[in-house]
């Protein structure tokens, strides 16, 4: 498996960014899926991205054009880069990867989205 350390979150007002970095303790060029979810009060963990090895992404519909994910391999990292923020947004964002062993995650990173 893999350990898995997010950072970057915190608080920001509507309409602005922030980059959220996944740092992996392994090489991850290898790993089938990389991904990033979020889990907000009160609801259940979703999907927000994920990349494959290949480098294919993928969104739920209601996150395409403000969330982008890529992967740094070199750095054994991935990012997910949010923009145009909404409080609905606001969650706790978890790193995650996928292969033959299984999952892993990360420990979150709380984004909190206010004015």
């Amino acid at each position: 498996q893999v350990q898995l350390v997010e950072s970057g979150g915190g608080l920001v007002q509507p309409g602005g960014s922030l980059r959220l970095s996944c740092a992996a303790s392994r090489i991850i060029f290898s790993i089938n899926v990389m991904g990033w979810y979020r889990q907000a009060p009160g609801k259940q963990r979703e999907l927000v991205a994920f990349i494959t090895r290949a480098g294919t992404t993928n969104y739920p519909d209601s996150l395409k054009g403000r969330f982008t994910i890529s992967r740094d391999n070199a750095k054994n990292t991935v990012y997910l880069q949010m923009n145009s923020l909404k409080p609905e947004d606001t969650a706790v964002y978890y790193c995650n990867a996928r292969d033959g062993w299984g999952d892993s995650w990360g420990q979150g990173t709380q984004v909190t989205v206010s004015s």
